[in-house]
């Protein structure tokens, strides 16, 4: 079976760990070429490919200062991801408060017996 374009979709191009951490760094600001490469510590064709594939999806857009080549991060082209977690968050939110039910639980049962044999409060 053939192997889907990562450049297809922002979805495909963000599934590249190297990627996501490019985005991470460029969440904090414009970021050159140069300054990725330190900070990735990879070699600049392989950050100049990975930002080529964030690019053409949209997710970064890049500028010319003087010899330098500065790369931001255009949040607007991770929206499709975004809206389609939130697609799950009503679900994960109930999961998360049967947990926070069953822990009151666990927790009343574990203050119940501590009390029951004794090594609750001692007084007296």
């Amino acid at each position: 079976m053939a192997r889907a374009a990562t450049t297809a979709d922002v979805f495909n191009a963000v599934a590249e760990p190297r990627r996501r951490q490019i985005v991470d760094l460029l969440a904090a600001g414009e970021i050159s070429v140069n300054e990725l490469v330190q900070l990735l510590g990879l070699a600049q064709p392989q950050v100049s490919k990975h930002l080529r594939v964030l690019r053409e999806v949209g997710v970064v857009d890049v500028r010319d200062e003087g010899r330098q080549r500065l790369y931001r991060l255009n949040g607007q082209a991770l929206k499709p991801i975004h809206d389609w977690v939130k697609a799950y968050e009503h679900t994960w939110n109930q999961r998360f408060d049967l947990i926070d039910d069953v822990l009151a639980e666990l927790k009343a049962q574990e203050e119940d017996d501590a009390n029951f044999n004794g090594e609750g409060d001692h007084t007296g």
